[in-house]
């Protein structure tokens, strides 16, 4: 049939013309394959939920009770408020990060172990429908785990969560568990084994985590881990977070020094966002 045009026929009556070889049929955003893809990923972690959303609540709580018998004794006072209601913010915005990286660095790593990436490369989906569904379903875990913690963290005694700023909680939340699925996402591309998906974890995720203030003020340290603590991005959210709840916080002395900071953030997981696509786009270790 080489002597047959590769150019489509014109639709004859009742025929449909069929686009020529290299032709998109979809020009614009394929909302029913990023939906399908996201609602995917969500009913995977739901139907273990108990190990992927009440299980890490449970071990985010432990550290709660843990901080609160051993450094709230006597009534210890941070920022104006007692130790348990300063640590509750901390200890939910760190659960949420953790749980939007752990989402996140599953899926293409399971998909190249199992032999099931294709599943993913293979539907009409674009690098950034892709990107958006995959992190879209990982905010979305890390926003069940954050009212799963809420919750609970306002059943514990001493414990007085308010809300003072509804817009830091919503924007250091939703961002902090943005950067982390980027994060997980890129991890997930790189990791051949979930070995290094580990290393990433306890090496770099766990550190940055437990050492942004989640516990402390930073006007505890010394000048020179003051300014080590305030180059974590970790921190930024924390800190912001915190500031929603409780109206203070110890980025800065002033409501511009948070404002800053969430500006700074979000110009951050901008700049992860063009990256992880970049990556994508390349089929660095996806499609070689």
């Amino acid at each position: 049939m080489a002597d047959q045009p590769l150019n489509p026929v014109p639709a004859a009556a009742g025929l449909a013309s069929f686009p020529a070889q290299g032709v998109p049929i979809l020009r614009s955003v394929n909302w029913l394959g990023l939906w399908t893809l996201y609602a995917k990923e969500v009913r995977r972690f739901m139907k273990v939920q108990l190990q992927t959303i009440w299980a890490p609540s449970a071990t985010t709580l432990l550290f709660l009770v843990i901080f609160t018998v051993a450094m709230g004794r006597g009534n210890r006072m941070v920022l104006g408020v007692n130790f348990a209601t300063f640590v509750a913010p901390g200890l939910i915005v760190m659960g949420m990060m953790q749980n939007a990286f752990a989402n996140s660095s599953f899926s293409f790593l399971a998909g190249k172990i199992q032999g099931t990436i294709i599943d993913y490369l293979m539907p009409p989906l674009n690098e950034g429908e892709l990107m958006v569904a995959l992190v879209g379903a990982s905010v979305t875990r890390a926003v069940l785990v954050g009212c799963a913690l809420a919750l609970a963290m306002l059943l514990w005694p001493g414990v007085h969560l308010g809300v003072a700023h509804p817009w830091a909680v919503v924007w250091f939340g939703l961002n902090g568990a943005v950067m982390l699925s980027l994060l997980g996402l890129v991890t997930s591309i790189w990791a051949e084994k979930f070995d290094h998906n580990a290393a990433v974890t306890n090496f770099v995720v766990q550190p940055l985590s437990l050492l942004s203030g989640t516990f402390y003020v930073i006007e505890n340290l010394s000048p020179l881990f003051q300014q080590i603590s305030r180059a974590n991005p970790f921190f930024y959210v924390i800190s912001g977070f915190r500031f929603g709840f409780l109206g203070q916080s110890d980025i800065g002395a002033s409501n511009g020094a948070v404002l800053n900071g969430a500006l700074g953030l979000g110009v951050l997981n901008a700049v992860m966002a063009l990256a992880a696509y970049a990556v994508l786009r390349s089929g660095w270790k996806l499609k070689s």
